[in-house]
């Protein structure tokens, strides 16, 4: 989603000082006034540690806050489930979202499947499923947004839906999959080591992994390679994508950029890549 114009802060009202707080800094930030906008928002944080609004992300983004590890949990819930009706048709046909589609036909290109047991990680409204129902024996979706969820149930292209953060729900899964599919999931997580840890002893024996990440010029990253980008995502370098992806052990069978989407008729890039796990778990 586009979350620059900031996440209405549910059940706050015109009085309500959090609500006020989280105003002041869009109308701030939106004005140019970065000190103000900053006071603003590190105001909400004191009123919401959760983080429902994301403010943290939006002061990495404005150079005042340090990047976080990852978008917070509450906001992340807060943006998908607020959006939930709306998803596929402001993703898909007005934001040109088409990741799932690539990466259904990117796994027929390289022969890979059919596969036995898919988990979807970060599946929102089943797009990705959907592109792979025919292709898998038994879908398992994750998502922290139950609403998403709800949306997904009805396209009924999944065989068990879970709420759930993606890296606790891995730490916690004690079943392996043959495919695992995260599109639209690394734009809401900076450091990505405890992800690739958690997922690793998720695969199967020649499991395959298959996700999307967005990115920016070389020169925007530094050592880290990772970074909360202009559109409050974080972006990833090509660079360290193979650092985590080598580092787990996996061999590439694809990586190559794509748009991801459009924003404000300018295209999103990003990669696609295909990983193949030649040691896991029977």
């Amino acid at each position: 989603m586009n979350t620059q114009r900031g996440v209405p802060l549910s059940g706050t009202s015109d009085t309500d000082p959090l609500e006020a707080a989280y105003n002041r800094g869009l109308a701030a930030e939106k004005a140019g006034d970065l000190d103000a906008a900053e006071a603003a928002y590190q105001e909400v944080l004191s009123l919401d540690p959760a983080d429902h609004g994301g403010v943290a992300v939006r002061l990495a983004a404005l150079g005042r806050g340090p990047d976080p590890a990852k978008a917070p949990d509450a906001y992340v819930t807060t943006l998908f489930d607020q959006h939930a009706d709306s998803f596929d048709r402001i993703l898909v046909d007005q934001l040109g979202y088409g990741v799932p589609d690539k990466v259904g036909a990117c796994l027929a290109t390289l022969g890979l499947g059919p596969f036995r047991r898919m988990l979807d990680l970060g599946c929102g409204t089943g797009l990705m499923g959907a592109v792979m129902r025919d292709r898998a024996g038994e879908i398992t979706g994750v998502d922290l947004a139950e609403e998403m969820l709800a949306v997904t149930e009805a396209r009924g292209c999944y065989d068990q839906l879970f709420v759930g953060e993606v890296v606790q729900f891995l730490t916690d899964e004690e079943a392996t999959f043959d495919l695992i599919t995260a599109t639209d999931v690394l734009p809401y997580i900076g450091a990505l080591e405890p992800f690739f840890s958690a997922l690793t002893p998720c695969i199967g024996m020649n499991g395959v992994l298959a996700f999307s990440s967005e990115t920016l010029p070389d020169e925007a990253f530094d050592e880290r390679g990772w970074r909360v980008g202009p559109r409050h995502r974080f972006a990833h370098s090509e660079a360290y994508l193979h650092h985590v992806i080598a580092a787990q052990g996996y061999q590439i069978a694809t990586f190559e950029p794509i748009t991801v989407r459009m924003e404000e008729g300018v295209p999103v890039p990003g990669h696609l890549i295909v990983a193949l796990c030649c040691w896991g778990k029977q």
